[in-house]
């Protein structure tokens, strides 16, 4: 392509010329001639009218042409440093400042275009370190007064974005251009795709970076506009600059619904449009950033690391794994430091937390967590406050409606069946297990009764405590798993927050007595078919003079163990409840006197007869009891009850052995960034519309692109089965047993 004239041609009135200065515009800015800072073509370029179009396939044909040129014009580095003027005038303009409008359109068209080029060069990079971007000046270019011409870049374009985000209130005015510049942010955070699922320290990921050097106060100022968009929802403003909703698509053509939820063409994209991301964009675009800035993880090689390269054969990841360090992360830190803008700890105790920190309204988070738990960012953020923010945790464990936080967690796990994620119901789970660790979680969630659960349909659940829903959701769980998936992390998840109930049950419902009886019932079998084929395959083995089979045992006797501990678990939690709360749980020994029948084969047992032991105390006393006032009446089930809850007064707990009170915690894995960092990006991608080039990705699997809606339904179970051993290093060795 050839140069072009240095000073481009007004743009007229009608709509023809605008469609024609734009062809000129664009074609100028993707040909090999360089234009330098201060030229008025710039100007020109970000002053384009919302009514110019193209269609993809010349965009598309841009974006090649650019790649091609942009290393001689550097025309990228020249119009982030634009974008980033745009952004410094704008914070320094008044309210009533006539220039600050136009100002404000060019930064929206420059931050667009930005988007759209950057991200092609970075889906389309060859080099390891991406020097297709070029991210900087040549020495030989002239600069206006002022502008540091060794600067990076990236780091100048980033403190202006994320000046602008956390400095700049959104409002009806300046929503498209928040809006854009959360785009922006994804795009230039998505060199991380380019790498494997283990970071190293060699990855080239210039703008997050950029981002992770900023000063604490500016991080600060970042995250709370993020969590504040999250938080107030607000709707989509249909003003647009440079692209136009409804029958005027932009001259870099958005496609999508009228929420902008940012898809670029010529970009490969698969589009997801769900309902819920595209009714409030600013807040799950603003969700995403945050998932993605917190999430990140960056290794730094050590001295040694840098003086020992003797063994060239050493593999990226046994290097990172032995000489790196991680270096510490802004974003994660001040949202474990946010605090309340209503209370504050150093308000009492008067240790003022030092430095800058997040405010924010946790009881207004609290709510907008409790209204979208459906939605798995939601999730991922509810779990980083918890396991990161002690003072987040400790107002919701003092909240009396727990239920607002609860019930939509419970809801989703009972529906799981129904092509939930994986992920998600694992990090519910976790989010369960860790509130379970505080007594006083256990037991308020007993004194709180639910009118009706209407979304349980296998049983009528009128006027229950949510502590009983909850033993009830966590065991169906387990059943399920049991019947399907047959996942021992999902299990040991379950049985553990269980565990952790146990000792705080408070009239657990006659219900939630019985599911919990039958759930041992349930696991009971299993083991003693287990035992059964194990017995039976080691006979097979003695008699076999070729010792086949030998791997088929060990893999039966490994599953008979895992059965071994799930059922000692679950006597653990009967236990737990007959030794410290049996008074208040009378359903409890109902169901297991009316059941009783199926511990029997366990009394002798060499591995349960201790645990087994407790309970036929507690069956003995009852028992004698009944059979001193047995009648010729029947005993009615009221009856029996009645009779239950009469002796409870009487019950002093003579004969039982007192076991250790089992306490289960969660810890975080030593790499969790190796699940975390995939795990964001394909939110991005399913809940904001976000897509890439997939033969570029490599931090997960990803199912080869198709046309046809089913084959996208069979391709996403195909990523599902991909993460499932990564889901599994989510949870393995993360629940500890404390001592």
């Amino acid at each position: 392509m050839g140069g072009a004239p240095s000073t481009p041609r007004n743009t007229a009135d009608g709509g023809g010329d605008d469609v024609s200065v734009a062809e000129y515009l664009i074609t100028t800015f993707v040909g090999e001639k360089s234009f330098p800072l201060a030229s008025d073509y710039w100007n020109k370029l970000l002053e384009l009218p919302s009514s110019s179009r193209w269609p993809s396939d010349r965009v598309h044909q841009a974006c090649e042409l650019f790649a091609q040129s942009n290393g001689y014009t550097r025309h990228l580095a020249k119009l982030l440093i634009h974008m980033s003027w745009c952004l410094q005038e704008l914070l320094q303009a008044s309210d009533n400042d006539e220039q600050a409008s136009s100002t404000y359109k060019k930064a929206v068209n420059a931050t667009y275009i930005a988007s759209v080029f950057l991200k092609h060069l970075i889906e389309n990079g060859k080099s390891d370190g991406l020097e297709e971007l070029h991210l900087s000046l040549d020495d030989s270019e002239p600069v206006p007064h002022g502008f540091v011409m060794d600067q990076d870049i990236q780091n100048y374009v980033m403190h202006s974005v994320l000046s602008f985000i956390g400095s700049t209130e959104v409002s009806p005015n300046s929503y498209v251009l928040h809006q854009e510049l959360l785009n922006f942010m994804i795009v230039a955070m998505s060199t991380q795709l380019l790498s494997g699922p283990s970071p190293g320290p060699r990855d080239a990921n210039p703008f997050i970076d950029a981002a992770m050097s900023q000063e604490k106060s500016l991080v600060c100022l970042a995250v709370r506009r993020l969590l504040l968009n999250y938080i107030s929802r607000t709707p989509p403003n249909a003003k647009g600059y440079l692209y136009s909703y409804g029958d005027s698509p932009g001259i870099l053509e958005r496609v999508g619904s009228a929420a902008a939820t940012f898809v670029l063409l010529p970009l490969n994209y698969l589009v997801n449009n769900s309902g819920d991301g595209s009714k409030h964009p600013l807040a799950e675009c603003s969700l995403h950033v945050l998932l993605i800035l917190t999430n990140y993880h960056k290794p730094v090689m050590s001295d040694e690391s840098l003086t020992d390269k003797s063994d060239d054969s050493a593999t990226s990841e046994s290097v990172s794994k032995e000489h790196a360090f991680s270096s510490s992360n802004t974003f994660s830190k001040a949202l474990a430091n946010a605090r309340d803008v209503e209370f504050d700890r150093s308000d009492v105790e008067g240790n003022a937390y030092p430095g800058p920190h997040v405010r924010i309204p946790f009881a207004s988070l609290f709510d907008t967590l409790g209204m979208c738990l459906a939605d798995e960012g939601a999730v991922l953020l509810l779990y980083s406050l918890l396991q990161g923010n002690s003072d987040f945790k400790e107002y919701v464990l003092v909240r009396t409606d727990l239920d607002t936080m609860l019930m939509p967690i419970l809801e989703t796990l009972y529906n799981a069946s129904k092509r939930t994620s994986s992920n998600q119901i694992y990090m519910m789970l976790i989010v369960l297990l860790i509130l379970s660790q505080d007594s006083s979680f256990n037991s308020s969630i007993h004194k709180m009764i639910l009118p009706s659960v209407p979304w349980y349909k296998e049983h009528l659940l009128h006027q229950t405590s949510l502590g009983s829903l909850m033993v009830i959701i966590l065991i169906r769980t387990v059943q399920h798993n049991l019947s399907k998936l047959r996942d021992v992390y999902l299990q040991t998840t379950c049985l553990a927050t269980l565990a952790n109930m146990a000792p705080h049950a408070h009239h657990l419902s006659a219900y939630a007595s019985q599911r919990l009886v039958s759930l041992f019932y349930m696991l009971s079998r299993k083991y003693n078919k287990l035992s059964e084929l194990t017995g039976e395959k080691q006979q097979s083995i003695k008699i076999s003079l070729a010792g086949e089979g030998d791997g088929v045992s060990e893999d039966l006797a490994a599953e008979l163990q895992i059965f071994t501990d799930f059922l000692r678990l679950v006597l653990d939690i009967l236990n737990a409840i007959l030794t410290y709360a049996l008074p208040r749980n009378p359903e409890v020994v109902y169901a297991v006197m009316h059941r009783q029948e199926v511990f029997q084969p366990f009394k002798n047992h060499p591995r349960f007869h201790e645990l087994v032991e407790n309970i036929y105390t507690v069956l003995d006393f009852f028992n004698s009891r009944m059979d001193s006032q047995r009648s010729d009446r029947e005993w009615s089930v009221q009856k029996v009850l009645g009779f239950i809850i009469n002796n409870c007064r009487s019950w002093r707990g003579e004969g039982m052995k007192m076991f250790t009170q089992l306490h289960f915690s969660y810890e975080q894995e030593s790499h969790p960034e190796e699940f975390f960092i995939p795990y964001v990006w394909q939110l991005a991608f399913s809940r904001s519309g976000f897509s890439f080039n997939p033969d570029a990705i490599n931090l997960f699997p990803v199912p080869q692109q198709v046309e046809k809606q089913g084959e996208e339904g069979r391709g996403e179970e195909e990523v599902e089965e991909g993460k499932e051993k990564k889901v599994q290093e989510l949870i393995e060795q993360r629940i500890v047993l404390d001592p």
